[in-house]
């Protein structure tokens, strides 16, 4: 991609449903325009180096994805001219590998991977034809991949710069069963407005995912710095000595520390074992308080802040009645000993969140792998904000 490293591009970057508001407050502030905000994802544009700064600042996508051509094709032969039309030997080495993703949603086609393996042969035949010879390719996404969008007769082609989605920070090394996905604990943490000062509260904090988050959004840390494949390290053309230079920008602008510490709490201990490691993994463990226990019994410091809680939400009406008492007892904690913070519970389940019996100042959709959820704010005031005639009597 030498000759067009900074021609401009059309830039899709897909997020999970409920999140593209906060994807692009995100884009905003790192100086990108924002063309277009769909239900899952943000449009913006910029060069093949601009993906590198995306990949290594934004916290809230998915994948970024590169616009290479938009085509009509009413059929698979249609397809697989428009796709072959593209000079893919200036995007994938001969030698490498290529993995094709797809969406597609048209009458001639029943089957997506049928779309994909047409879609592959477009760009590998292309590659022979140019170069002599072509790359392997599979499911593996960690070197070259393409991704197609079609629907109807319309479609899309894109070099999806990420490669794994961003969500792979690369500091999870152990989860725990059903983990916050970490571009969705961002979009949380991003929407309570905390930023690193004030205390940050994490009880049932699981493997540590939104604490983790709250750490790297606190320090003003990339999320991509751990990562070292992305995918547009895998075209050709790519220059890694100004990879090294943003990555250095990024180290350089972190702060190294916080004006205070982030508490986490689960009363398992192999979730406190695991949310350790992770953290150590990001490097921000010396930011952290764990504590083993029940989250009635979490510490809640002086100086006000933050306390998200992000209980289960029950799949059988079993769990659901056994959960009432929970979310009951979360709605007593807030009140009781929680006073002078902004609480919030994030939920997959609208009735249960009811039973916190605390009016939400505030509630903000989200989306956790095809779950609609909330996130409940509340405000915890120091006292009442008006006191009755009775509230003196002893």
């Amino acid at each position: 991609m030498t000759s067009s490293n900074t021609q401009k591009h059309q830039i899709l970057i897909t997020c999970p449903k409920g999140v593209p508001p906060f994807l692009k407050k995100e884009l905003e502030n790192l100086g990108f325009p924002v063309l277009s905000e769909l239900v899952a994802g943000v449009g913006t544009e910029g060069s093949f180096e601009d993906t590198f700064r995306l990949n290594l600042f934004i916290r809230t996508g998915h994948r970024v994805l590169l616009l290479l051509k938009e085509f009509t094709a009413s059929d698979a032969d249609g397809l697989y001219r428009a796709i072959n039309s593209i000079p893919w030997e200036d995007h994938v080495p001969a030698d490498g590998y290529l993995c094709v993703t797809s969406s597609v949603e048209t009458p001639s086609i029943r089957d997506s991977r049928f779309a994909s393996l047409k879609c592959k042969d477009a760009i590998v035949d292309r590659i022979k034809e140019k170069q002599g010879s072509r790359p392997d390719s599979g499911p593996e996404r960690d070197r070259s991949v393409v991704h197609l969008y079609w629907k109807d007769d319309r479609g899309s082609v894109y070099l999806d710069t990420s490669g794994e989605p961003l969500s792979r920070r690369g500091y999870r090394k152990i989860p725990l069963a059903a983990p916050m996905q970490e571009t969705l604990a961002a979009a949380v943490v991003l929407a309570t407005g905390w930023k690193g000062s004030g205390n940050f509260i994490n009880p049932m904090c699981g493997s540590g995912t939104l604490a983790i988050e709250a750490a790297l959004i606190g320090l003003g840390r990339a999320p991509g710095l751990l990562r070292s494949n992305f995918g547009f390290m895998h075209v050709p053309g790519y220059d890694e000595s100004r990879w090294q230079v943003l990555r250095e920008e990024a180290r350089r602008r972190a702060r190294k520390d916080l004006p205070t510490k982030i508490f986490a709490t689960d009363m398992d201990p192999r979730a406190i074992d695991a949310a350790k490691k992770n953290a150590a993994t990001a490097g921000v463990e010396h930011l952290f308080d764990f504590s083993v226990c029940d989250y009635t019994e979490t510490v809640i410091p002086e100086g006000g802040g933050v306390i998200v809680m992000n209980p289960e939400y029950g799949e059988r009406m079993g769990e659901v009645q056994k959960l009432e008492a929970v979310y009951k007892g979360i709605g007593d904690f807030l009140k009781q000993k929680c006073r002078g913070y902004r609480g919030y519970v994030f939920t997959g389940n609208a009735g249960l969140g009811k039973k916190v019996s605390l009016k939400p100042s505030r509630t903000i959709p989200f989306f956790n792998s095809g779950i609609e959820c909330r996130l409940l704010e509340y405000e915890l005031y120091e006292g009442s904000r008006k006191k009755g005639k009775n509230d003196n009597a002893p």
